[in-house]
């Protein structure tokens, strides 16, 4: 379709390149055209389709006489056949020449006349012993056809007796190559291609064999490794690769020199080629990507898709390979490693039932082809082909020899998998194709260490959850085992387990980082990414139960009960006028609630602080995903000619989680050391600012436990002026007043409290009242007995825990005491509030358990595996930042508002002054 040319009975009368063309229709006396297709002639003897000449069999066409003058008419002459010349013409029919060497030996001329067998072109003396008659068929199992092949019709037999009889080193590898045209197939009962040449193989037995190898005899092409069962995994695995490979240093071998012996489809050898320079990729790219692949440590993939019209004309001949891998021999010289082939549309026999996982059901071959266009082709060789194969995927496996530190190798192994298609329309066909390079090493050792652990810690983690189920019970003053209990256990456990999954997956992936990409002689290779999916399935159980537990963290936190004790009393008397009585009383003055209100905003505003800036987390993590590469490289750029290897899961979670880790060890020592010491420590000043403030803070994150924040001012009063202010602050400084601390002399402000039932009770009580009937919205039209009634409610619950915290009551009254170093240790108390309730001393601002700034593990480890499972997922850092981030602010926000609202509930401080 890339030029023109004029039909039968024309002569080209002019031609410009072949696409402008003039033509002559010849005479009817000189209706033929001659060869060369630029004169008109007379033919004798007729015509063939394209309008030339023809002559019969053994004759030679002459147009032109000896001193190239054109005849009038054509001359068909005769070869000599006779004992004196043996010629006949040869394939074009214009020469004579001396006929085919088993004419003249088997019928002393170039007759083969029965009984004698003519096949292919060849002469052959009919006598026993000779190989059967062979099946001309092959079969492309994957489209469910059978085709009389036209190649296999003119070359099988005649092959097989050449190679049987003459031991012709052509016609064997001719022979060998159909067998691979027809997927080696092996069957007892079959003599097709790879039938014939068995019957050889087992009859030559006595010719001997070549480099010691019993499966490559003399003068026959090694196709098979034999098909004793557990065959493969000796070739493959009882002998090593003798030479060793590094990743650094000056003593590296980085380079697989893998070689090719190439054959067409006549078995004619034709040259020793490197696989560098694309040799078996069939998708084009650069040259430097192309050589990538024979890198060693490098994980190589290649995928495209190829249109069927193109292949067809860059693979019209198919050639064959045998692969061998070089290296250099002790004594200097270099030598060849013969590489085996896996075909995995090997056509089986009864002993092989299938190619899968199980090495020793593999059998094993040698030579493969990357198209073939030949068999395909039905009746006539010049037409196209009716069905093509192409190696649609092309893997060689690098296997690492387990517990050796020198970079042992296993022989390599090519697998091959052929996609057979049936050619309809070629411009609108295509097949997809891939080629890759592969390294691995056996995890089996791996995998049980890991079951080993997530068995051990996951039991740990069982008993973990079972003391803190043991240890809520006892703070919700319950002792029945209820369905809610079963139900909080399993959401400790959630929580728990997932810290299993989680540490054993970032053990595993820092494990990878560090040992492959820091080894100089290879003693690790990556998993591969089938053996990834238990990893990838850990990521996802840790990622779901701690999705489950920050829920759970995020309702508990929402629930608590919090109540601001103010503990400022009315400076004298003023007097107020009693409405519809007309008289005018002395009352207390009243307590200005803006304290509160701003205690309210102070602890409205910590209720999402971190430990860390989240936003500065994120963004550094950015920028590091070149290191999970899966190559030896440990460089964090690379350029936009060199070659990009795939993505390691395994390595991307590695890189993810130590990068989080680290960062976020580093700002917490950052903002514990030097931020919060030196520019602003926000827990520390809300405990100073409660006491300058004359508030304390009482709350309940369970039923019969909580914190308490003693912020009782030591001056009496902290509703006064800037300058009674400022001198009380004076005065502190100086130590010319009582300390801060519940008990005298102490410093203590804040506590763990476990408060008996009695208390809890008398506390839901007036909670109760103070929660009745009231909301922000309904402060302006409300009616005056409801407002009273809730001012009642705050008064009263205001006074009664004063006058518990002063030990006004003596039923309800509590004890101050430590905590033992394992009730630290566990977070549960040994000892029950049965009579009174207990403060426990806290030097450590506990009570930021209920705050975003005391669960900083568990956001820390949510953040982590949110943004590692979007990344598994997109394979991008920058997206997961992005969204790792938003996911952040969206429940910052939720835990904000509705915080704000349980605040302004359980408080009765109006939602309107939260800001």
């Amino acid at each position: 379709g890339s030029s023109c040319e004029c039909e039968p009975g024309y002569r080209m009368v002019s031609s410009n390149g072949g696409f402008s063309v003039t033509c002559e229709k010849c005479p009817e006396n000189m209706s033929g055209v001659t060869q060369d297709g630029w004169n008109c002639i007379t033919c004798p003897k007729g015509l063939t389709s394209k309008g030339n000449c023809k002559c019969p069999n053994n004759e030679i066409l002459v147009e032109r006489s000896v001193n190239g003058v054109l005849l009038d008419e054509a001359l068909c002459i005769h070869c000599n056949g006779s004992e004196q010349s043996f010629s006949a013409s040869d394939a074009s029919g214009n020469r004579c020449v001396r006929c085919e060497k088993t004419f003249i030996q088997v019928s002393k001329s170039c007759d083969c006349n029965s009984p004698n067998i003519l096949t292919g072109g060849l002469c052959f003396l009919a006598h026993e012993g000779l190989p059967p008659k062979g099946v001309a068929a092959i079969r492309f199992a994957q489209l469910g056809i059978t085709l009389a092949s036209a190649w296999f019709l003119k070359n099988l037999q005649s092959s097989a007796f050449a190679c049987w009889l003459y031991s012709n080193l052509t016609a064997c590898q001719a022979l060998g190559n159909m067998c691979v045209m027809n997927m080696n197939s092996l069957s007892s009962s079959s003599t097709d291609a790879c039938g014939l040449f068995q019957y050889i193989f087992v009859s030559t037995a006595r010719v001997g064999v070549i480099h010691s190898i019993p499966y490559w005899r003399h003068n026959l092409p090694w196709l098979y490794y034999g098909d004793q069962p557990g065959l493969a995994s000796q070739v493959l695995e009882k002998n090593h690769f003798p030479t060793t490979f590094t990743f650094k240093g000056t003593d590296k071998d980085v380079k697989l020199k893998f070689i090719a012996a190439s054959f067409d489809a006549a078995g004619n050898f034709l040259e020793w080629q490197s696989l560098e320079g694309g040799l078996l990729q069939l998708c084009p790219d650069t040259q430097t990507k192309l050589n990538a692949a024979y890198v060693f440590g490098t994980t190589y993939q290649q995928n495209c898709k190829i249109s069927v019209s193109k292949i067809l004309v860059d693979f019209a001949n198919p050639v064959f390979y045998d692969l061998f891998l070089e290296y250099n021999g002790g004594n200097g010289q270099q030598h060849l490693w013969a590489v085996p082939v896996l075909n995995l549309n090997l056509q089986y026999n009864e002993k092989f039932v299938n190619q899968g996982s199980n090495m020793n059901n593999w059998l094993l071959t040698r030579r493969f082809f990357l198209v073939d266009a030949l068999s395909g082709k039905e009746n006539d060789l010049g037409k196209p082909p009716r069905v093509i194969r192409i190696a649609s995927k092309i893997t060689i496996s690098i296997r690492l020899v387990s517990h050796m530190q020198r970079g042992t190798i296993y022989p390599p192994l090519i697998t091959v998998a052929y996609t057979d298609v049936l050619i309809q329309n070629p411009e609108t066909q295509s097949v997809m194709v891939s080629f890759a390079v592969s390294y691995e090493m056996n995890q089996r050792e791996a995998q049980i260490q890991t079951d080993i652990a997530l068995g051990v810690l996951g039991g740990l983690a069982v008993l973990w959850s079972l003391l803190k189920t043991a240890g809520w019970k006892r703070r919700t003053g319950s002792s029945i085992i209820d369905l809610q209990t079963v139900f909080k256990f399993l959401l400790f456990y959630a929580g728990d387990l997932a810290n299993v999954f989680f540490i054993i997956t970032v053990g595993t992936g820092i494990y990878w980082l560090v040992f492959f990409k820091a080894q100089q002689f290879v003693s690790v290779l990556l998993p591969l990414p089938s053996q990834e999916e238990d990893f990838v399935t850990y990521i996802a159980c840790a990622f779901s139960l701690k999705a489950l537990q920050f829920l759970h963290l995020l309702v508990s936190q929402l629930a608590i009960d919090i109540f601001f004790i103010d503990w400022e009393r009315p400076k004298g008397k003023v007097l107020k006028a009693v409405e519809g009585e007309g008289v005018t009383k002395s009352a207390a003055a009243p307590v200005s609630i803006w304290r509160t209100y701003f205690i309210a905003n102070e602890w409205n505003e910590i209720q999402t602080v971190r430990k860390i800036n989240p936003l500065f987390q994120v963004l550094a993590v950015v920028g590091f995903s070149n290191l999970a590469l899966m190559d030896a490289s440990s460089s964090l750029a690379r350029s936009s000619e060199s070659y990009v290897a795939p993505w390691s899961r395994i390595l991307r979670f590695g890189v993810s989680a130590a990068l989080w880790v680290a960062i976020a060890i580093l700002q917490v020592i950052f903002f514990a050391v030097i931020y919060e010491r030196f520019v602003e420590d926000k827990i520390s000043q809300f405990v100073d600012l409660c006491c300058v403030s004359n508030i304390s803070v009482f709350l309940l994150s369970h039923n019969c436990f909580g914190h308490y924040i003693h912020g009782r001012s030591v001056h009496g009063h902290a509703d006064t002026n800037m300058e009674e202010m400022n001198m009380n602050l004076k005065r502190e400084a100086e130590n010319l007043c009582s300390q801060r601390g519940l008990l005298p002399n102490t410093d203590g402000q804040t506590f763990q409290i476990s408060i008996s039932r009695k208390m809890r009770l008398n506390y839901d009580w007036i909670h109760e009242t103070l929660t009745r009937k009231r909301g922000p919205a309904r402060l302006l039209d409300s009616s005056a007995n409801t407002f009273e009634q809730s001012t009642r409610a705050y008064n009263a619950m205001n006074k009664f825990l004063s006058s518990f915290i002063d030990h006004v009551h003596k039923e309800m009254d509590y004890i101050v005491k430590d905590k033992l170093l394992l009730e630290r240790i566990l977070g549960m108390e040994f000892m029950e509030p049965i009579d009174k309730s207990i403060f426990y001393n806290d030097e450590g601002h506990s009570f930021t358990d209920v705050l975003y700034y005391g669960n900083e593990t568990t956001l820390l480890i949510f953040d982590i595996l949110f943004f590692s499972v979007v990344d598994l997922a997109s394979q991008s850092f920058v997206l997961a930042a992005i969204l790792t981030y938003l996911q952040q602010e969206i429940f910052r926000f939720i835990r904000n508002t509705l915080g704000q609202k349980n605040l302004a509930s359980k408080t009765l401080v109006d939602q309107r002054f939260l800001i």
